[in-house]
């Protein structure tokens, strides 16, 4: 007999990515790419990554519509100070294009200010030109990561580099292996391959139904696992990966063991217990995690209520 877990009342899951958004809002600076990150692509690449993630996190908010009157205010300040001051304009990310042409990261970026109405012109002509070349359409990409390029080319409204169906049907999570094989980065890899075909949870009618069948099967036990590794990160990621699931489970108890985890400041940690240590370097490690806590609380609490209202 299978025991079906209660779903976590909405006022928990909505509590988390209200903490989690009151630390990333007073730690904003920290994002901000250093003299010494511009001067090095490769180290630009490297610090563009949350900034990216903090901008999905915020258009996720949004889109949902879960976010009360001052958690919507702070997204909203969180979007602009990304954009206007983070990456000036698009300037940063056109600058990176110049130096790292083939890197999709800025457009990566670029997709989620494109869809909020931002544009950049001569970033757009740069990528047009790149676009055109082979070596666009033959960069050796693990194959969520592709997903990712084709998913952000989605966004963005340029016709596909590649076939999204065989470049899903190339991951991990697209062969569908034994449950038990999976480790740390082959879990990550899931989450993100789900990530991408749902275009960061917009669209969980993407997911393929026996995909959908297979993670409803094992997601589970992989969350029971993750939690009494108190690796927070992953879990966290697990939960949105289940709260874009045609039928999530919303599971009371381990919603009620990741809320326990997170610090008083709203911060996430990583693993185990939050470090201690210079203030910079702390953000450093609990930045993901606490990002993290914000999208899956958006897309979870965005789920419930919409159970709700469905009786």
């Amino acid at each position: 007999m299978t025991v079906t877990a209660a779903p976590a009342p909405p006022a928990l899951l909505h509590g988390v990515g209200d903490r989690a958004l009151t630390w990333l809002d007073k730690h904003r600076e920290f994002f901000r790419p250093t003299d010494q990150d511009r001067a090095s692509g490769a180290a630009l690449i490297e610090r563009l990554k949350p900034i990216g993630e903090l901008a999905i996190n915020m258009q996720v908010l949004f889109r949902e519509g879960v976010a009360g009157s001052r958690q919507h205010a702070r997204a909203g300040q969180l979007l602009d100070f990304t954009w206007r001051e983070l990456l000036d304009g698009g300037n940063v990310l056109a600058a990176l294009q110049h130096e790292e042409p083939f890197s999709p990261v800025p457009l990566e970026v670029y997709a989620t200010f494109h869809e909020l109405g931002h544009r950049h012109p001569a970033l757009e002509t740069a990528l047009e030109v790149v676009r055109r070349t082979a070596t666009w359409t033959t960069l050796e990409l693990v194959p969520n990561r592709r997903l990712g390029v084709l998913n952000a080319e989605r966004r963005v409204q340029l016709p596909p580099s590649a076939d999204f169906d065989q470049a899903l049907a190339a991951t991990w999570l697209g062969r569908m292996p034994e449950p038990w094989t999976v480790q740390y980065h082959i879990a990550y890899d899931l989450t993100h391959t789900i990530f991408h075909i749902t275009n960061w949870g917009e669209a969980p009618e993407r997911i393929p139904a026996a995909l959908a069948d297979y993670l409803a099967r094992y997601l589970p036990a992989w969350m029971d696992d993750w939690a009494d590794m108190e690796h927070w990160d992953l879990l966290g990621e697990l939960l949105v990966v289940d709260a874009c699931l045609p039928r999530p489970t919303l599971d009371g108890q381990m919603w009620e063991r990741y809320a326990a985890a997170q610090s008083d400041s709203g911060a996430m940690p990583i693993q185990h217990g939050m470090p201690a240590g210079d203030p910079e370097e702390v953000f450093d490690l609990v930045h993901h995690p606490t990002l993290v806590a914000a999208f899956a609380s958006a897309m979870a609490t965005s789920r419930s209520l919409s159970a709700a209202a469905a009786g």
